[in-house]
């Protein structure tokens, strides 16, 4: 949600400017209210201390990565948009380093939901190839394979570019990674078809309704289509 106080906004701005100035991705809380020309005392008025100031910052990297997502034209194929949602995801790792370090670094005190947010905006993409036939696993284990792949290399490159300098790693862990999430019709390994036909119909009902079944039976389905998606559905 974009910021509505102008101040709270102000002072979120010139925090990510610093950070993306700093030799070590850090700021002091000092340093911002200088930026801003208010006193420490406002900051922890609106932020209640450093912490809270640096999970506000996270939350606008997100809404900025957001609205990127949003501007990326969705086309007829959802393989085609989640190959692109990975360049794209890189793409705004390299540009805004520190902040990315912010969002996606795990950090046991923050209360952020910047990751679990871009989390759903994958799982909407993965949704749409299931529906497609495309998908051998369950979309949030996908999600959970793709996106920790994504970052993983992502802030690899950033903590040690010069270790991991090789322009096709990115797409070299990607279509490792797809080889085991899409079906043999988008990847080499292929898969179980009847998990696949089910995973299929779980997706549409999740992307459609139907008024071909009364809700207690669309629920009957829904359950059975579990059943068999499950791990140990055989």
């Amino acid at each position: 949600m974009a910021e509505t106080d102008p101040l709270r906004a102000t002072m979120i701005e010139a925090a990510e400017r610093l950070l993306a100035s700093s030799a070590d991705h850090e700021i002091a809380t000092r340093a911002v209210c200088e930026a801003v020309g208010v006193s420490q005392p406002v900051l922890y008025r609106l932020f209640g201390d450093k912490r809270g100031l640096l999970d506000a910052v996270a939350e606008h990297g997100y809404e900025r990565y957001a609205a990127l997502k949003a501007a990326q034209e969705q086309s007829d194929d959802p393989v085609a948009d989640l190959l692109a949602g990975w360049d794209g995801h890189m793409a705004f790792a390299r540009a805004n380093p520190a902040l990315y370090q912010l969002m996606f670094t795990p950090r046991p005190w923050s209360h952020s939901t910047a990751r679990d947010r871009v989390t759903d905006l994958l799982l909407a993409t993965l949704t749409r190839c299931a529906a497609a036939g495309a998908l051998q696993v369950e979309p949030h284990t996908a999600a959970q394979l793709l996106l920790s792949a994504n970052v993983g290399i992502a802030l690899d490159h950033i903590a040690r570019p010069e270790r991991f300098d090789d322009p096709t790693l990115s797409h070299r862990m990607r279509d490792a990674v797809l080889s085991h999430v899409l079906t043999e019709k988008t990847a080499p390994d292929g898969g179980d078809p009847l998990f696949t036909a089910a995973l299929r119909l779980r997706a549409q009902l999740d992307l459609t309704d139907t008024e071909a079944l009364e809700p207690v039976e669309t629920a009957l389905l829904r359950r059975w289509l579990e059943r068999i998606t499950q791990p140990d559905h055989a």
